[in-house]
């Protein structure tokens, strides 16, 4: 199940750096299962993706790293976690793809992103393949050709 781009209004937090350290296979969509001062922080964006990972145990997903920050106004009668181990909800069929996958040489899974979908958190996962140095050396020259690029055409319409 392939996500489409979704509204940026909706994101909520963005894994940038997967991207350079990764090449994506595929792409899932899978549910949260958060507590109530989670999705509060959610809502005022106080989380980071960045050095969140999936690890895959006993058939389920569970997302590791991926700190949310509890608001000062948070309830005095719970002790917030930032780092909590939060698990994944996918189909069954799709994670034992998922596990055949991971278990082949190279590919680990990578949150992306957080976003809201029909009122309820969404994190979409991505099975990856680790990028070689020279690959990453790549992506920072295309990207700074765009910018080149984007600069001139910029200067041209002036």
């Amino acid at each position: 199940m392939a996500t489409k781009k979704q509204d940026t209004s909706s994101r909520i937090a963005d894994n940038k750096k997967a991207a350079y350290n990764y090449f994506f296979e595929e792409r899932f969509e899978a549910g949260m299962v958060l507590e109530g001062w989670e999705v509060k922080s959610l809502r005022e964006g106080k989380v980071q993706l960045t050095d969140g990972y999936v690890v895959i145990r006993d058939g389920e997903l569970f997302v590791i790293g991926c700190q949310i920050n509890p608001l000062k106004s948070a309830s005095t009668h719970i002790n917030p976690d930032s780092v909590r181990t939060k698990k994944l909800l996918l189909h069954k069929e799709q994670i034992k793809r998922l596990v055949g996958k991971v278990e082949q040489k190279g590919y680990t899974l990578v949150p992306l992103n957080l976003h809201w979908k029909a009122g309820k958190v969404k994190c979409e996962i991505a099975l990856a393949k680790g990028k070689a140095e020279h690959d990453k050396r790549d992506t920072i020259k295309d990207r700074e050709g765009k910018r080149e690029v984007e600069r001139a055409m910029k200067s041209r319409h002036r």
